[in-house]
Protein backbone atom coordinates (compact mmCIF):
# COMPACT_ATOMS: atom_id res chain seq x y z
CA UNK A 1 0.00 0.00 0.00
CA UNK A 2 1.55 3.04 -1.26
CA UNK A 3 1.10 6.82 0.69
CA UNK A 4 -1.56 8.34 -0.97
CA UNK A 5 -3.74 4.98 -0.23
CA UNK A 6 -3.07 5.60 3.01
CA UNK A 7 -3.94 8.58 3.54
CA UNK A 8 -7.33 7.94 1.42
CA UNK A 9 -7.96 5.23 3.81
CA UNK A 10 -7.32 7.08 7.21
CA UNK A 11 -9.18 10.04 5.50
CA UNK A 12 -12.18 7.72 4.74
CA UNK A 13 -12.06 5.86 8.17
CA UNK A 14 -11.98 9.21 9.89
CA UNK A 15 -15.31 10.42 8.23
CA UNK A 16 -17.16 7.58 9.21
CA UNK A 17 -15.97 7.72 12.77
CA UNK A 18 -17.12 11.72 12.41
CA UNK A 19 -20.89 11.10 10.77
CA UNK A 20 -21.30 8.27 13.93
CA UNK A 21 -20.61 10.95 16.27
CA UNK A 22 -22.24 13.79 13.35
CA UNK A 23 -25.65 11.85 14.21
CA UNK A 24 -24.88 10.84 17.69
CA UNK A 25 -22.37 13.61 19.47
CA UNK A 26 -21.00 12.40 22.95
CA UNK A 27 -21.03 12.71 25.61
CA UNK A 28 -24.98 12.38 26.28
CA UNK A 29 -25.07 14.56 29.28
CA UNK A 30 -27.69 17.47 29.38
CA UNK A 31 -26.91 21.21 29.19
CA UNK A 32 -28.27 21.08 32.80
CA UNK A 33 -25.70 18.72 33.90
CA UNK A 34 -22.54 20.38 35.91
CA UNK A 35 -20.25 18.18 37.68
CA UNK A 36 -19.87 20.60 40.85
CA UNK A 37 -20.46 18.11 43.31
CA UNK A 38 -18.41 15.20 41.65
CA UNK A 39 -15.46 15.41 43.10
CA UNK A 40 -14.26 11.65 41.69
CA UNK A 41 -15.44 13.57 38.03
CA UNK A 42 -13.38 16.79 38.56
CA UNK A 43 -10.31 14.59 40.57
CA UNK A 44 -9.72 12.94 37.15
CA UNK A 45 -9.41 15.69 35.58
CA UNK A 46 -7.57 18.10 37.62
CA UNK A 47 -3.96 18.65 36.50
CA UNK A 48 -2.33 18.77 39.99
CA UNK A 49 -1.98 15.73 41.04
CA UNK A 50 -0.23 14.07 37.73
CA UNK A 51 2.20 17.21 38.16
CA UNK A 52 2.63 16.57 41.92
CA UNK A 53 3.20 13.23 41.31
CA UNK A 54 6.06 13.79 38.58
CA UNK A 55 7.34 17.13 40.27
CA UNK A 56 6.49 16.81 43.93
CA UNK A 57 5.31 20.38 43.30
CA UNK A 58 1.91 21.76 43.47
CA UNK A 59 0.57 23.44 39.94
CA UNK A 60 -1.07 27.25 39.95
CA UNK A 61 -3.53 26.14 37.22
CA UNK A 62 -3.87 30.13 37.09
CA UNK A 63 -3.33 31.29 33.26
CA UNK A 64 -2.18 27.43 32.13
CA UNK A 65 -3.34 26.03 28.87
CA UNK A 66 -5.18 22.57 28.95
CA UNK A 67 -6.28 21.13 25.79
CA UNK A 68 -9.34 18.86 25.52
CA UNK A 69 -8.57 16.62 22.47
CA UNK A 70 -11.44 14.65 21.39
CA UNK A 71 -13.50 17.29 23.32
CA UNK A 72 -17.03 15.95 21.86
CA UNK A 73 -19.91 17.99 23.29
CA UNK A 74 -17.93 19.68 26.11
CA UNK A 75 -18.74 18.17 29.34
CA UNK A 76 -15.04 16.54 30.12
CA UNK A 77 -14.16 20.23 28.97
CA UNK A 78 -16.78 21.75 31.60
CA UNK A 79 -14.82 19.18 33.83
CA UNK A 80 -11.53 20.78 33.20
CA UNK A 81 -12.67 24.22 33.74
CA UNK A 82 -14.32 23.66 36.92
CA UNK A 83 -11.17 21.51 38.33
CA UNK A 84 -8.35 23.77 36.96
CA UNK A 85 -9.30 26.95 38.08
CA UNK A 86 -8.12 30.37 36.06
CA UNK A 87 -6.91 27.88 33.14
CA UNK A 88 -7.53 28.55 29.42
CA UNK A 89 -9.13 25.98 27.82
CA UNK A 90 -9.22 24.66 24.46
CA UNK A 91 -11.25 22.03 23.23
CA UNK A 92 -11.13 20.34 19.71
CA UNK A 93 -13.15 17.32 17.91
CA UNK A 94 -13.76 16.67 14.67
CA UNK A 95 -17.81 16.43 15.03
CA UNK A 96 -19.10 20.33 14.25
CA UNK A 97 -22.08 19.60 15.71
CA UNK A 98 -20.04 18.57 19.19
CA UNK A 99 -18.05 21.34 19.06
CA UNK A 100 -21.20 23.84 18.69
CA UNK A 101 -22.65 22.51 22.00
CA UNK A 102 -19.68 22.36 23.75
CA UNK A 103 -19.38 26.31 22.93
CA UNK A 104 -22.64 26.68 24.48
CA UNK A 105 -22.37 24.51 27.69
CA UNK A 106 -19.91 26.39 28.61
CA UNK A 107 -20.82 30.08 28.05
CA UNK A 108 -23.74 28.64 29.32
CA UNK A 109 -21.84 28.37 33.24
CA UNK A 110 -20.06 31.21 32.40
CA UNK A 111 -16.30 29.93 31.48
CA UNK A 112 -15.23 32.33 28.87
CA UNK A 113 -11.78 31.69 29.07
CA UNK A 114 -12.39 28.74 26.46
CA UNK A 115 -12.41 28.21 22.70
CA UNK A 116 -13.59 25.42 20.31
CA UNK A 117 -12.30 24.54 16.87
CA UNK A 118 -13.85 21.77 14.94
CA UNK A 119 -10.32 19.28 13.78
CA UNK A 120 -8.77 16.28 12.94
CA UNK A 121 -6.31 15.63 16.47
CA UNK A 122 -3.52 15.38 13.59
CA UNK A 123 -3.65 18.40 12.65
CA UNK A 124 -3.56 20.08 16.37
CA UNK A 125 0.11 21.66 15.50
CA UNK A 126 -2.29 24.36 13.02
CA UNK A 127 -3.47 25.66 16.63
CA UNK A 128 0.22 27.41 17.35
CA UNK A 129 -0.39 26.63 20.93
CA UNK A 130 1.79 25.12 23.72
CA UNK A 131 -0.46 22.82 26.14
CA UNK A 132 0.60 22.84 30.46
CA UNK A 133 -2.24 19.47 30.29
CA UNK A 134 -3.63 17.89 27.50
CA UNK A 135 -7.21 15.83 28.32
CA UNK A 136 -7.68 13.00 25.54
CA UNK A 137 -10.43 10.55 27.14
CA UNK A 138 -12.01 7.85 25.31
CA UNK A 139 -10.63 8.89 21.68
CA UNK A 140 -7.52 7.12 20.73
CA UNK A 141 -8.77 3.69 19.88
CA UNK A 142 -11.12 5.39 17.46
CA UNK A 143 -8.34 7.36 15.15
CA UNK A 144 -6.66 5.01 12.20
CA UNK A 145 -3.25 5.66 13.63
CA UNK A 146 -3.36 6.16 17.76
CA UNK A 147 0.66 7.08 17.47
CA UNK A 148 0.05 9.76 15.04
CA UNK A 149 -2.69 10.86 17.42
CA UNK A 150 -0.12 10.61 20.36
CA UNK A 151 3.00 12.00 18.31
CA UNK A 152 0.44 14.97 17.34
CA UNK A 153 -0.34 15.82 20.84
CA UNK A 154 3.26 15.65 21.69
CA UNK A 155 4.12 18.06 19.41
CA UNK A 156 1.96 20.75 21.02
CA UNK A 157 2.53 19.41 24.87
CA UNK A 158 5.33 22.13 26.99
CA UNK A 159 8.42 20.42 27.99
CA UNK A 160 6.83 19.72 31.75
CA UNK A 161 3.80 19.60 30.03
CA UNK A 162 1.59 16.00 31.00
CA UNK A 163 -1.27 14.34 28.79
CA UNK A 164 -3.97 12.07 29.76
CA UNK A 165 -5.31 9.70 27.58
CA UNK A 166 -6.58 5.91 27.39
CA UNK A 167 -6.85 3.01 25.44
CA UNK A 168 -9.83 0.52 25.70
CA UNK A 169 -8.18 -2.94 27.06
CA UNK A 170 -8.48 -5.26 24.24
CA UNK A 171 -8.45 -8.39 27.11
CA UNK A 172 -11.31 -6.59 28.78
CA UNK A 173 -13.62 -6.44 26.23
CA UNK A 174 -12.53 -8.90 24.24
CA UNK A 175 -16.15 -10.42 24.01
CA UNK A 176 -17.26 -6.40 23.30
CA UNK A 177 -15.31 -6.79 20.08
CA UNK A 178 -16.41 -10.90 19.31
CA UNK A 179 -19.54 -9.21 19.23
CA UNK A 180 -19.07 -6.15 17.05
CA UNK A 181 -17.18 -8.99 14.66
CA UNK A 182 -20.49 -10.41 14.17
CA UNK A 183 -22.48 -7.53 13.65
CA UNK A 184 -20.14 -6.39 11.26
CA UNK A 185 -20.82 -9.99 9.51
CA UNK A 186 -24.45 -9.48 9.87
CA UNK A 187 -23.55 -6.06 7.79
CA UNK A 188 -24.68 -3.52 10.84
CA UNK A 189 -21.49 -1.65 10.64
CA UNK A 190 -21.11 -1.03 7.13
CA UNK A 191 -22.37 2.28 7.36
CA UNK A 192 -23.37 5.24 9.99
CA UNK A 193 -25.24 2.74 12.52
CA UNK A 194 -28.84 4.10 13.63
CA UNK A 195 -31.86 3.00 14.70
CA UNK A 196 -32.18 0.20 12.65
CA UNK A 197 -28.79 -1.23 13.61
CA UNK A 198 -29.10 -0.90 17.17
CA UNK A 199 -32.35 -2.58 17.68
CA UNK A 200 -31.43 -5.01 14.97
CA UNK A 201 -28.72 -5.67 17.61
CA UNK A 202 -30.85 -5.91 20.59
CA UNK A 203 -32.63 -8.61 18.70
CA UNK A 204 -29.96 -10.47 18.11
CA UNK A 205 -28.67 -10.50 22.27
CA UNK A 206 -32.30 -11.01 23.16
CA UNK A 207 -32.60 -14.31 21.00
CA UNK A 208 -29.38 -15.52 21.67
CA UNK A 209 -29.38 -18.58 24.37
CA UNK A 210 -28.22 -17.11 27.55
CA UNK A 211 -25.41 -19.62 27.78
CA UNK A 212 -23.85 -18.13 24.38
CA UNK A 213 -20.58 -16.79 25.33
CA UNK A 214 -20.76 -13.33 24.03
CA UNK A 215 -24.03 -12.81 25.36
CA UNK A 216 -23.27 -13.85 29.12
CA UNK A 217 -19.90 -11.59 29.13
CA UNK A 218 -21.89 -8.13 27.33
CA UNK A 219 -25.52 -8.21 27.64
CA UNK A 220 -26.87 -5.80 29.85
CA UNK A 221 -30.99 -5.14 28.98
CA UNK A 222 -31.48 -2.04 31.30
CA UNK A 223 -28.67 -0.18 29.62
CA UNK A 224 -29.25 -1.27 26.24
CA UNK A 225 -32.94 -0.62 26.42
CA UNK A 226 -32.11 2.99 28.61
CA UNK A 227 -29.33 4.35 26.37
CA UNK A 228 -28.90 3.85 22.91
CA UNK A 229 -25.38 5.45 23.47
CA UNK A 230 -24.58 2.10 25.14
CA UNK A 231 -25.34 0.12 22.24
CA UNK A 232 -23.42 2.71 20.01
CA UNK A 233 -20.63 2.77 21.93
CA UNK A 234 -19.98 -0.81 22.83
CA UNK A 235 -21.85 -2.98 19.96
CA UNK A 236 -21.44 -0.58 17.24
CA UNK A 237 -18.62 1.10 17.61
CA UNK A 238 -17.00 2.16 14.28
CA UNK A 239 -13.63 1.95 14.69
CA UNK A 240 -13.04 0.64 18.13
CA UNK A 241 -9.65 -0.93 19.00
CA UNK A 242 -8.11 -2.64 22.12
CA UNK A 243 -4.53 -2.31 23.18
CA UNK A 244 -2.60 -4.08 25.79
CA UNK A 245 -0.54 -3.08 28.29
CA UNK A 246 2.72 -3.80 26.42
CA UNK A 247 1.09 -2.79 23.28
CA UNK A 248 1.03 0.54 25.29
CA UNK A 249 4.30 0.95 25.94
CA UNK A 250 5.62 0.13 22.78
CA UNK A 251 3.17 3.32 21.48
CA UNK A 252 4.72 5.38 24.40
CA UNK A 253 8.19 4.23 22.69
CA UNK A 254 7.18 5.21 19.46
CA UNK A 255 5.86 8.13 20.01
CA UNK A 256 8.58 9.36 21.98
CA UNK A 257 6.65 9.62 25.53
CA UNK A 258 7.14 7.41 28.90
CA UNK A 259 4.63 6.75 31.52
CA UNK A 260 4.02 9.29 34.65
CA UNK A 261 1.46 6.93 35.71
CA UNK A 262 -1.77 5.25 35.57
CA UNK A 263 -4.65 7.10 36.60
CA UNK A 264 -6.25 4.98 39.18
CA UNK A 265 -2.68 4.09 40.34
CA UNK A 266 -4.16 2.58 43.30
CA UNK A 267 -5.74 0.27 41.00
CA UNK A 268 -3.11 -1.40 40.03
CA UNK A 269 -1.30 -3.05 42.50
CA UNK A 270 -0.79 -6.28 41.47
CA UNK A 271 0.22 -7.80 45.04
CA UNK A 272 -3.78 -6.74 45.72
CA UNK A 273 -4.52 -9.48 43.95
CA UNK A 274 -3.32 -12.02 46.58
CA UNK A 275 -5.65 -12.95 49.75
CA UNK A 276 -2.32 -12.75 51.78
CA UNK A 277 0.82 -11.02 49.94
CA UNK A 278 3.01 -11.39 53.41
CA UNK A 279 2.56 -15.11 53.31
CA UNK A 280 4.07 -15.30 49.34
CA UNK A 281 6.81 -17.55 49.12
CA UNK A 282 10.29 -16.15 49.66
CA UNK A 283 11.43 -16.90 45.83
CA UNK A 284 7.88 -15.63 43.99
CA UNK A 285 7.71 -12.10 46.04
CA UNK A 286 11.33 -11.77 44.84
CA UNK A 287 10.12 -12.02 41.39
CA UNK A 288 7.27 -9.89 41.70
CA UNK A 289 9.63 -7.53 43.06
CA UNK A 290 12.16 -7.19 40.50
CA UNK A 291 10.07 -7.50 37.09
CA UNK A 292 9.45 -3.58 35.27
CA UNK A 293 6.82 -1.55 36.01
CA UNK A 294 5.60 -2.43 32.54
CA UNK A 295 5.58 -6.06 33.82
CA UNK A 296 3.64 -5.39 36.49
CA UNK A 297 1.23 -4.13 35.09
CA UNK A 298 1.12 -6.62 31.77
CA UNK A 299 0.58 -9.00 34.94
CA UNK A 300 -2.21 -7.33 36.45
CA UNK A 301 -4.02 -6.99 33.15
CA UNK A 302 -3.75 -10.82 32.00
CA UNK A 303 -4.75 -12.03 35.25
CA UNK A 304 -7.31 -9.64 36.29
CA UNK A 305 -8.81 -7.56 33.09
CA UNK A 306 -11.06 -5.82 35.30
CA UNK A 307 -11.17 -2.29 33.97
CA UNK A 308 -12.47 -1.09 30.24
CA UNK A 309 -10.02 1.63 29.91
CA UNK A 310 -5.69 1.77 30.18
CA UNK A 311 -5.89 5.02 31.20
CA UNK A 312 -3.04 6.59 31.84
CA UNK A 313 -1.03 9.83 32.59
CA UNK A 314 2.40 10.62 30.30
CA UNK A 315 4.96 13.02 29.16
CA UNK A 316 8.18 13.67 27.38
CA UNK A 317 10.94 11.34 28.27
CA UNK A 318 12.97 12.44 31.34
CA UNK A 319 11.03 15.64 31.95
CA UNK A 320 10.75 15.48 35.62
CA UNK A 321 11.65 18.27 37.62
CA UNK A 322 14.38 16.55 39.94
CA UNK A 323 14.57 13.37 40.97
CA UNK A 324 11.52 12.87 43.55
CA UNK A 325 12.24 11.39 47.21
CA UNK A 326 8.68 10.00 47.98
CA UNK A 327 7.50 11.35 51.32
CA UNK A 328 8.04 7.39 52.79
CA UNK A 329 11.78 8.80 52.30
CA UNK A 330 11.71 11.51 54.00
CA UNK A 331 13.90 12.12 57.10
CA UNK A 332 12.71 14.33 60.10
CA UNK A 333 14.75 17.15 58.91
CA UNK A 334 12.78 16.83 55.96
CA UNK A 335 9.40 17.32 57.76
CA UNK A 336 10.39 19.84 59.75
CA UNK A 337 10.62 21.80 56.72
CA UNK A 338 7.90 20.82 54.67
CA UNK A 339 4.84 22.62 53.55
CA UNK A 340 1.54 21.08 52.98
CA UNK A 341 -1.43 22.47 51.11
CA UNK A 342 -4.68 20.53 50.71
CA UNK A 343 -6.00 19.55 47.49
CA UNK A 344 -8.34 22.67 46.00
CA UNK A 345 -11.55 20.00 45.98
CA UNK A 346 -11.57 19.21 49.39
CA UNK A 347 -10.64 23.09 50.35
CA UNK A 348 -14.27 24.52 49.89
CA UNK A 349 -16.97 25.62 52.68
CA UNK A 350 -18.90 22.45 52.63
CA UNK A 351 -15.98 20.17 53.83
CA UNK A 352 -14.55 22.80 56.40
CA UNK A 353 -18.33 23.04 57.63
CA UNK A 354 -18.31 19.06 58.29
CA UNK A 355 -14.86 18.41 59.57
CA UNK A 356 -15.82 21.48 62.06
CA UNK A 357 -18.61 19.98 63.23
CA UNK A 358 -17.26 16.55 63.30
CA UNK A 359 -14.61 18.28 65.77
CA UNK A 360 -16.95 20.05 67.85
CA UNK A 361 -18.72 16.99 68.00
CA UNK A 362 -15.47 15.17 69.08
CA UNK A 363 -16.09 12.41 66.77
CA UNK A 364 -13.75 11.12 63.61
CA UNK A 365 -14.64 12.63 60.26
CA UNK A 366 -14.25 10.71 57.25
CA UNK A 367 -12.36 13.01 54.81
CA UNK A 368 -12.65 9.72 52.34
CA UNK A 369 -16.12 10.31 51.79
CA UNK A 370 -15.94 13.03 49.43
CA UNK A 371 -12.99 11.66 46.96
CA UNK A 372 -13.81 8.06 46.79
CA UNK A 373 -12.11 6.33 43.63
CA UNK A 374 -8.20 6.85 44.92
CA UNK A 375 -8.82 5.79 48.45
CA UNK A 376 -8.25 1.97 48.61
CA UNK A 377 -10.39 2.01 52.20
CA UNK A 378 -12.11 5.24 54.48
CA UNK A 379 -9.71 7.49 55.54
CA UNK A 380 -11.08 9.02 59.08
CA UNK A 381 -9.33 11.76 60.75
CA UNK A 382 -9.04 11.82 64.69
CA UNK A 383 -10.67 14.25 66.21
CA UNK A 384 -7.12 15.97 67.49
CA UNK A 385 -5.23 15.96 64.58
CA UNK A 386 -8.62 16.73 62.50
CA UNK A 387 -8.69 20.05 64.52
CA UNK A 388 -4.52 20.54 63.89
CA UNK A 389 -5.59 20.64 60.22
CA UNK A 390 -8.15 22.80 60.02
CA UNK A 391 -5.80 25.65 59.23
CA UNK A 392 -5.15 23.88 55.53
CA UNK A 393 -8.70 25.31 55.08
CA UNK A 394 -7.59 28.75 54.76
CA UNK A 395 -3.90 28.28 53.21
CA UNK A 396 -0.76 26.31 52.84
CA UNK A 397 0.52 25.53 56.10
CA UNK A 398 4.06 24.58 57.16
CA UNK A 399 4.49 21.22 58.90
CA UNK A 400 6.07 22.93 61.78
CA UNK A 401 2.91 25.00 62.19
CA UNK A 402 0.42 21.99 62.59
CA UNK A 403 3.12 20.47 65.20
CA UNK A 404 2.68 23.56 67.37
CA UNK A 405 -0.69 23.25 67.23
CA UNK A 406 -0.87 20.17 68.80
CA UNK A 407 1.60 20.79 71.01
CA UNK A 408 -1.32 23.11 72.29
CA UNK A 409 -4.66 21.44 71.72
CA UNK A 410 -3.14 17.66 73.12
CA UNK A 411 0.31 19.09 75.54
CA UNK A 412 -0.29 15.99 77.59
CA UNK A 413 -0.36 12.21 76.76
CA UNK A 414 -4.05 10.81 77.91
CA UNK A 415 -2.77 7.66 79.83
CA UNK A 416 0.93 9.38 81.03
CA UNK A 417 -0.47 12.94 81.83
CA UNK A 418 3.08 13.03 80.58
CA UNK A 419 3.83 16.22 78.47
CA UNK A 420 3.54 15.40 74.82
CA UNK A 421 6.90 15.86 72.91
CA UNK A 422 7.41 17.75 70.04
CA UNK A 423 8.92 14.45 68.59
CA UNK A 424 5.71 12.54 69.22
CA UNK A 425 3.42 15.09 68.03
CA UNK A 426 5.49 15.41 64.47
CA UNK A 427 4.97 11.15 64.51
CA UNK A 428 1.28 11.88 64.66
CA UNK A 429 1.15 14.44 62.07
CA UNK A 430 3.60 12.61 60.04
CA UNK A 431 1.57 9.62 60.34
CA UNK A 432 -1.74 11.31 59.25
CA UNK A 433 -0.17 13.62 56.39
CA UNK A 434 1.69 10.15 54.91
CA UNK A 435 -2.08 8.54 54.88
CA UNK A 436 -3.59 11.56 52.94
CA UNK A 437 -1.07 12.51 50.54
CA UNK A 438 -0.82 8.93 49.44
CA UNK A 439 -4.11 9.87 47.98
CA UNK A 440 -3.31 13.57 47.07
CA UNK A 441 -6.09 14.59 49.89
CA UNK A 442 -3.30 16.73 50.40
CA UNK A 443 0.13 17.72 48.85
CA UNK A 444 3.84 18.15 50.45
CA UNK A 445 7.31 20.18 49.37
CA UNK A 446 10.22 19.77 50.79
CA UNK A 447 12.19 23.34 51.04
CA UNK A 448 14.83 23.59 48.85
Amino acid sequence: MDKRTSESQEKLLREKVRQQFKTGPYPRRPLEKFPKDDYDWLFTHSAIAPYYLRNQRILDTEGKFILDSGCGTGYKALALAAANPGAKIVGVDISEEAIELAKIRLERYGFKDAEFYAMALEDLPELGIEFDYINCDETLYLLPDMVAGLQAMRSVLKPDGIMRGNFHSALQRTYFYRAQQGFGILGLMDGNPRETEIELSRQVMIQLKDRVRVKQKTWNPDKAYKDEGWVLSNYLLLEDKGSTIPEMFAAFREAELELVSMVKWQRWEILDLFEKPELLPPDLARRLAEISLEERLHLFEVWNPTYRLLDFWCGHPQAAEKKIVTVQDWSESDWQKAVVQLHPLLAIPLVKKEIIASVAKRVPFKISRYITSVAPNSIWLDPIVATCLLPLWSDRQPISALVERYLKIAPADPLTLKPVSETKALQEIVKTLKTLESCFYVFLERES
